[in-house]
C-alpha cells in the first residue's frame, strides 16, 4: 500500500519536482562526464610519449573537491521540497499516519525522483563526456572520433555518491518531519513574511570596509614616503596621491555621517561610500598597470597588496548596490507617480521591494558567487591558452640543454662542455637525430661579466653560424651579415615599443672585438626558445663569427631534434642521468638544466587539462547553485503569495496581465544579481586581459580568445534560459 502511495504521489507531483529533477540531472551529468576520463577503462590513444596517469589522478582529486559543493545543493533542493509539501504531511498525520512513516514516504518519493535524475544524468553524461574527450584529445593534438562508451566504474561511483547523498539528506528530512508539529505544518503556507526591515549585516560589512580603508590610507602614505619621486610622470604622481586622497575622503564622509546624520540610518551613508568605492577601485587598479608601465620599484608584495584592496572594493561595491537596490526603487516610485499607479505597478513594486528588503544578504552572496563563476569561465581558456602558447616556446626542441652563469664569479669556472653524456644515451637507445647544435653565448664586453643586477643583465650574443643552424632546425630561412654589422633576435613577449626603443638606443655597439653597426634588417621575431636569451632579457644579439671568436663565452647550450619523439620512459631516464652528472647548481656556481619536449608536453598538457576541466566544472556547479537558489526562492514565494494573486483576479485583473506581472517579477529577481555580476565581472575580466595583453597576443591571439569567450557566454545563457523558463512555468502553476 505504501509503495502505491509513493508512486501515486510521485506521479501527481512530478511538475512540482521539475526544478529538483533539472538540478539533480545537471549535477549527475557533470559528475559523470568529468569523472569518466579518470576511469580505468578509459584508454585514449595519445601516444607512448604521454603518461595518462598524471592527468587521471589530477582529475579525480579536482572533481572530489569540487563535488563537495553539490552536497549543499542537494540539501537545499530537498529543503525546498520539504517546505512545499508541509500541508500534505499534516493531512496524512491527521488521518492517523505516524509522522515517522510520513517522513519515510517523503524520503521514498524524493529518492525515486533522485533515481530518475541519476538515470537521465548518466545517459546525458555519456553524450557530454564526448565533449570532454574531444577537449582532451585536442589538448594532446590527436584526432577525435565519437565513441559511445559506458564506463562501469564511473557509473558505480556516480550512483554510489548520489545515493549516499540522498540517504544522508533523507535522514535529516525524516527527522525534521518527525519533530515538526502538525499545527505548524498546516499553517506553513499562511505564515506571514518576515518583518519588513533590512538585515543588519550591512553594518558589519561597513565596519570592516572602514577598517580596510584605514589600511589603504596608511599603505598609500607609506608608499609615498619610500617610493615617491618628483620626476615621475603625471599618471604615476596621480596614482600615488590618489591612493591617499580617496581613502581619506571615504573616512571623512563616514565621520561626517557619524556626527551629523547618524539617526537617519546606514542607508544615507552607503551612497557616498559607493561613490568613494568606485574612486578607490580605479586608484587601486592603476597601481599594477602603472608600475609595469613606468618600471616603478614597488615590488611584488605591494602589487599583491593593492590587488587585495581592489578585490575588497569590488566586494563592497556589490554589497552596496544590492542593499540599496530597494531604496532606488522606492525613490523612483516616490518621484514618478504616473508610473507608480499605472496598471499593476503598485502591486509589482511592493512585491519586489518587500523581498529585497529581507533577502539582500542572500542576493549579495549569489551575486558574488556569480562573479566568481563568470570569471572562472573566462579565465580558464585564457590561462590554458597562455600556458599552451608558452609551452610551444619552451619545448621547441626534443632535447634542450642550457646553462647559466648567474652565480659564477671566476671566468675560469664558466661552462664549456659539449654534454657527451646525452650523445652516448641517444646512441645506446637507438634514438636518431636530425639536427644537433652545441653553441655558446657571448658577452659583447668582458667588463659586463660582473653585472648581476636583476632586470639589468647584459644582452648576450650568438654567432651568425650557430644562429643560422638554429633557424634551419626550426624551418626558418638563414640570414646574412657583413663583418661590421649585427642584428637582433627578440622574444615574442616583447612589445613593439620596447623593441623600437632599444634599437633606437643601440644603433651601434662597441665590443671587445671592435664596433658594430645595426644591420638594415635590424630585428627578427621568429621564436627560437627562451633559453637562447640571458636572464631577464628579451633580446639576443647576432654577431659575425669573427667577432664572437674574440668575446667571452658565458653560456653553453645544446639543442637536439630527434627523428622520432622520445618515449616517456626514455625521457625520464635521460633526465635523471643528466641531473646526476650536471646538477642544477654546481660548486663553481654554474647552473645546468635539461628540458625534454616529451616530459614538458606531458606534464604541461595534463596540468592544463586538469586546470581547465576543474575550473569549468566548478564554474558550472557554482552557476547551478546560484540559479537554483534564485529559482527556489521565487517558487516558495509563489506558494506563500497565492492569496495576493487571487485578490488581483477578484479585482478583475486578467490572467494575461498576471502572466506579464510574473514575468517582470522573475526578470527583476533573476536580472538584478545577474546584471550586477556581469557588470563587475566584465570590469574584472577587461582589467585582467589588459594586464596580460602581451602574453595573450604572443601565446593565444585575441581572435581565438574572443571565440572561446563566445562559447562561454553561450553556456551561461543556456543555463539561465533553462532555469528561468522552469521557474516561470512552476510559478504560474503555483499561483493558479
Amino acid at each position: 500500500m505504501y509503495a502505491k502511495l509513493v508512486f501515486r504521489n510521485a506521479k501527481r507531483s512530478v511538475k512540482d519536482y521539475l526544478i529538483y529533477i533539472v538540478t539533480m540531472t545537471i549535477c549527475v551529468t557533470l559528475f559523470y562526464s568529468f569523472l569518466s576520463i579518470s576511469s580505468r577503462y578509459y584508454q585514449p590513444d595519445i601516444g607512448s610519449e604521454y603518461n595518462f596517469t598524471i592527468l587521471s589522478d589530477g582529475m579525480k582529486a579536482a572533481i572530489c573537491v569540487i563535488t563537495l559543493f553539490l552536497l549543499f545543493l542537494i540539501r537545499f533542493v530537498n529543503h525546498y521540497m520539504l517546505r512545499r509539501k508541509q500541508k500534505e504531511f499534516a493531512v496524512q498525520s491527521i488521518m492517523g499516519m505516524e509522522q515517522k512513516t510520513v517522513g519515510r514516504l517523503f524520503f521514498a518519493e524524493t529518492f525515486m525522483m533522485g533515481i530518475l535524475s541519476i538515470a537521465i544524468g548518466i545517459f546525458l553524461g555519456v553524450f557530454c563526456s564526448q565533449f570532454i574527450t574531444a577537449m582532451l584529445l585536442t589538448t594532446y593534438g590527436k584526432s577525435y572520433e565519437l565513441s559511445w562508451t559506458l564506463f562501469p566504474d564511473t557509473v558505480l561511483l556516480t550512483i554510489g555518491f548520489f545515493i549516499f547523498s540522498f540517504l544522508i539528506v533523507g535522514i535529516f528530512n525524516t527527522r525534521t518531519i518527525r519533530k515538526t508539529k502538525i499545527i505548524d505544518m498546516l499553517a506553513a503556507e499562511k505564515e506571514n513574511d518576515p518583518e519588513l526591515k533590512k538585515s543588519r549585516w550591512i553594518a558589519a560589512v561597513v565596519l570592516l570596509f572602514e577598517g580596510f580603508t584605514v589600511w589603504m590610507l596608511l599603505t598609500g602614505v607609506q608608499k609615498i614616503v619610500f617610493y615617491y619621486d618628483g620626476r615621475f610622470a603625471i599618471p604615476a604622481k596621480l596614482m600615488f596621491w590618489g591612493n591617499i586622497l580617496f581613502p581619506a575622503i571615504t573616512l571623512l564622509w563616514s565621520g561626517f555621517w557619524l556626527i551629523r546624520k547618524r539617526k537617519t540610518g546606514v542607508s544615507t551613508l552607503l551612497p557616498g561610500l559607493l561613490v568613494c568605492t568606485v574612486l578607490n577601485t580605479v586608484m587601486a587598479a592603476s597601481v599594477p598597470a602603472l608600475t609595469s608601465r613606468y618600471y616603478l620599484a614597488l615590488g611584488a608584495g605591494a602589487i599583491n597588496q593593492y590587488l587585495l584592496f581592489l578585490l575588497i572594493d569590488l566586494l563592497f561595491f556589490i554589497c552596496c548596490v544590492i542593499y540599496l537596490s530597494s531604496s532606488f526603487i522606492v525613490a523612483w516610485k516616490a518621484k514618478a507617480p504616473e508610473h507608480r499607479y499605472k496598471g499593476e505597478n503598485l502591486f509589482f513594486l511592493g512585491q519586489i521591494t518587500s523581498k529585497l528588503n529581507t533577502t539582500s544578504k542572500t542576493m549579495t552572496l549569489i551575486c558574488v558567487t556569480l562573479v566568481l563563476a563568470i570569471f572562472m569561465f573566462i579565465a580558464a581558456p585564457i590561462l590554458v591558452g597562455w600556458a599552451s602558447g608558452y609551452l610551444d616556446i619552451r619545448s621547441m626542441y626534443d632535447v634542450q640543454i642550457s646553462s647559466r652563469y648567474n652565480d659564477v664569479y671566476d671566468e675560469e669556472n664558466l661552462p664549456d662542455d659539449n654534454y657527451e653524456l646525452v650523445t652516448d644515451f641517444l646512441s645506446e637507445h637507438g634514438i636518431e637525430t636530425d639536427y644537433d647544435c652545441t653553441f655558446s653565448l657571448y658577452l659583447p664586453s668582458k667588463d659586463d661579466f660582473h653585472n648581476r643586477m636583476k632586470y639589468d643583465f647584459p644582452v648576450v650574443a650568438i654567432s651568425l653560424s650557430d644562429y643560422n643552424t638554429i633557424r634551419k632546425m626550426l624551418g626558418y630561412e638563414p640570414i646574412t651579415l657583413s663583418e661590421d654589422e649585427f642584428t637582433t633576435q627578440w622574444q615574442s613577449i616583447a612589445t613593439n615599443e620596447e623593441r623600437d626603443s632599444f634599437l633606437k638606443e643601440h644603433s651601434s655597439i662597441l665590443t671587445d672585438a671592435g664596433e658594430l653597426t645595426l644591420s638594415e634588417h635590424s630585428f627578427y621575431e621568429e621564436a627560437i626558445g627562451e633559453t637562447a636569451y640571458n636572464s631577464y632579457t628579451d633580446v639576443l644579439y647576432v654577431f659575425p663569427d669573427s667577432i664572437c671568436e674574440n668575446l667571452l663565452s658565458v653560456i653553453r647550450n645544446r639543442y637536439i631534434m630527434t627523428t622520432e619523439s622520445i618515449s616517456y620512459e626514455n625521457a625520464r631516464t635521460l633526465e635523471q642521468a643528466f641531473s646526476a652528472e650536471y646538477p642544477e647548481i654546481t660548486d663553481t656556481g654554474v647552473s645546468y638544466a635539461i628540458r625534454l619536449s616529451t616530459l614538458q608536453v606531458n606534464t604541461t598538457k595534463a596540468s592544463n587539462f586538469v586546470l581547465q576541466a576543474s575550473m569549468l566544472y566548478a564554474a558550472v556547479v557554482l552557476m547551478v547553485i546560484c540559479l537554483t537558489v534564485l529559482s527556489l526562492q521565487q517558487l516558495l514565494d509563489a506558494s506563500q503569495y497565492k492569496y495576493r494573486f487571487s485578490v488581483l483576479r477578484k479585482l478583475g485583473v486578467e490572467d494575461t496581465h498576471i502572466g506579464k506581472l510574473v514575468l517582470k517579477q522573475l526578470g527583476i529577481w533573476f536580472g538584478l544579481p545577474i546584471v550586477v555580476a556581469i557588470i563587475v565581472s566584465t570590469m574584472v575580466i577587461i582589467y585582467f586581459i589588459q594586464t596580460i595583453s602581451a602574453e595573450i597576443s604572443a601565446y593565444i591571439g585575441f581572435g581565438a580568445l574572443m571565440s572561446q569567450i563566445g562559447t562561454t557566454v553561450s553556456i551561461l545563457a543556456l543555463l539561465l534560459i533553462c532555469y528561468f523558463i522552469s521557474t516561470w512555468l512552476l510559478f504560474k502553476k503555483s499561483i493558479k
